[in-house]
């Protein structure tokens, strides 16, 4: 492929992308994932030399991804990206869809991160030293984590004024996954209230519109967390109580929520309430999950061994 060529094929995928991207309808998060997802493929098929890709072409990328050391998920992510694009072109009438016919990844139904136990998730709050504003700020944040199934990135979100009366109980508003508005109230169990509180007068914010949960660092004093730090404050809480795993992070607040939350008579509609899931399906893997682990077959063949 010479020079002239090879620019004018860069310039049709950069075309095709822009105008790929101004048509879907999604959040910023998305549009994000899109382009850097597309801009792998199109540095693929420019290293490969490659104007008309064919399906073959498109499992070649795959296998070339993996090749790579990437995690399964985001080579299906990657991929997903080149379906939906090509699945636009034929729409288009711009180019068949190469990618139509090409399987992705199968991926294990299991969660990648582990919970707690109700144990462990009480001995991880009662570690933490309350007597500073430090440890009164991460008590009250991983109190909500634990108990209303929180991401870090809506925790990060939150400000005083979210927190309202409705009803008789207080709730939460948050601005969820895919969500642009505060739209999603969670409610506020009485310590969690009761901790937050406590932090609020300690650290004498009166601005309802500032952070939930603010920085004590004195280069950030008072400014909003940011998912990072939120992430590493959680580990280290985790680590102080002496659960220090790879498997345990930030999101498996979210997991104990759900865990917790069916193990002590929840149905699965609630659970998917609580954790905003768009699809049950998504809530019902922890139900199979707890029902795996309900199964004592390997108990009863061990008894028929051992004793």
């Amino acid at each position: 492929m010479d020079l002239q060529t090879s620019q004018a094929t860069q310039l049709a995928e950069i075309d095709y992308l822009e105008r790929f991207i101004n048509f879907i309808d999604a959040s910023p998060n998305t549009i994000r994932t899109y382009k850097t997802s597309l801009k792998q493929w199109f540095n693929y098929t420019n290293q490969q030399q490659i104007t008309k890709p064919t399906p073959q072409d498109v499992k070649n990328y795959r296998e070339s991804l993996l090749a790579m050391g990437l995690r399964p998920t985001t080579v299906q992510n990657y991929l997903m990206a080149v379906k939906q694009f090509f699945k636009w072109t034929e729409e288009m009438g711009l180019y068949r869809d190469i990618a139509k016919n090409v399987k992705g990844l199968k991926l294990g139904t299991e969660h990648k991160k582990d919970y707690l136990t109700s144990k462990q998730a009480a001995a991880v709050l009662e570690n933490i030293d309350r007597s500073t504003l430090k440890g009164k700020r991460d008590y009250a944040m991983l109190a909500l984590m634990l108990t209303m199934a929180l991401r870090t990135i809506e925790v990060r979100r939150a400000n005083i004024e979210d927190m309202r009366v409705s009803g008789d109980v207080v709730v939460l508003y948050v601005q969820g996954k895919g969500h642009i508005e505060k739209d999603a109230p969670i409610r506020m169990p009485d310590q969690v209230e009761t901790a937050i509180r406590e932090y609020l007068r300690a650290r004498k914010e009166f601005n309802s519109q500032a952070p939930l949960f603010a920085s004590t660092s004195n280069n950030n004093l008072g400014k909003r967390l940011s998912t990072r730090s939120i992430r590493g404050i959680v580990k280290k809480c985790f680590i102080a109580a002496g659960y220090n795993s790879p498997r345990l992070t930030a999101h498996s607040t979210r997991h104990t929520s759900a865990t917790l939350n069916l193990l002590n008579g929840a149905t699965l509609e609630e659970t998917q309430q609580l954790l905003r899931h768009t699809n049950i399906q998504t809530t019902e893997i922890y139900a199979h999950h707890l029902n795996s682990l309900n199964n004592k077959s390997s108990d009863r063949i061990s008894d028929a061994i051992f004793k």
